[in-house]
């Protein structure tokens, strides 16, 4: 059984094994793959089974390759993959859907966090010498805001949503969302139409998937129903906002704050308007990448082969 990887460095930039991946046969395991399609086939080669993260799988690629079964997406997003050719096709497509759940979670709090206490912009402050020249014992560059009794509005309620809602109310905070797949019991949260969240959210943070229907939800329509100085947090996708109106909105202070850890186009381009304004905090997508939740990708994406191989497959997306 011959398996290439097309892009494993972001999994595993040298911390993780390979070695359960390899006793299912033979490996090929490239870094990165060229994003066109002489590329992917020739990476591709004769695998029967290929795993992706973000190397985009076509219609047109997956024609060219016949010997292909499975394809294994090292992510829960399989936007990446034409699925409606892969079905055609007879292949297989699984996804590993719930390894970073806890990760993404602590990852809202800590950009939300930071929006209000600025830590960071603090320490660089202290170390350039401000504090030793300061008339005070204390000063602040930022408005410092407390969350007790805060709104926060989650769009979307699924593994991620409910992970944050706990660790909201853990802050005093009373939560909202407009998750489609309600809970027959709900706990840590409201559930109110969307117009109701944007309208009174001191802070929405979006964990709902990307769609054709979520596709540029946050925009200038919107964020006019958004209270005046709303806090917006993006750990989701990047597409679920028009990042053009998003930077209107924060310098006329619409938005007070944004922090996002994805962005409309990955690795970012200088020409993005949330590029140098000064209110937003932008990381490079690291929300899912400690490494405890990269070793459970790992170990499922290899489960979910070992599971195709003896005919039970699961994380089945088609």
């Amino acid at each position: 059984m011959n398996i290439t990887v097309l892009d494993g460095y972001t999994l595993n930039p040298g911390d993780l094994s390979w070695d359960g991946l390899k006793e299912l046969g033979n490996v090929v395991i490239y870094d990165r793959t060229p994003h066109d399609s002489p590329s992917i086939l020739q990476a591709i080669g004769n695998s029967e089974i290929i795993f992706t993260n973000k190397t985009p799988l076509t219609a047109d690629v997956l024609k060219k390759a016949p010997q292909l079964k499975y394809i294994g997406v090292l992510a829960t997003g399989y936007n990446v993959v034409d699925i409606q050719t892969a079905t055609e096709l007879g292949i297989l497509v699984t996804n590993v859907p719930t390894y970073g759940t806890q990760g993404v979670a602590q990852m809202t709090m800590a950009l939300l966090l930071e929006m209000c206490h600025h830590v960071g912009e603090h320490n660089r402050s202290v170390h350039n010498g401000d504090w030793v020249q300061s008339a005070d014992f204390c000063y602040w560059n930022y408005p410092l805001v407390e969350l007790t009794g805060k709104t926060m509005g989650l769009i979307g309620f699924g593994e991620i949503g409910q992970a944050t809602a706990k660790l909201a109310n853990a802050f005093g905070m009373e939560v909202i969302t407009t998750g489609s797949s309600r809970l027959k019991e709900p706990q840590d949260c409201t559930y109110v139409s969307l117009d109701e969240l944007l309208k009174t959210s001191d802070i929405i943070s979006l964990h709902c998937p990307l769609t054709e229907e979520t596709e540029g939800m946050i925009n200038k329509h919107s964020i006019e129903k958004m209270k005046d100085g709303v806090m917006l947090i993006n750990t989701s996708r990047g597409p679920l906002l028009i990042e053009q109106d998003v930077r209107e909105a924060l310098l006329k202070g619409k938005i007070s704050f944004a922090a996002v850890d994805v962005i409309s186009k990955e690795p970012m381009e200088k020409t993005n308007p949330l590029l140098g304004v000064e209110n937003c905090i932008i990381t490079p997508h690291i929300a899912w990448a400690s490494q405890a939740a990269r070793k459970r990708l790992m170990d499922t994406a290899v489960s979910n082969l070992k599971a195709f191989l003896y005919g039970k497959p699961r994380n089945k997306v088609n």
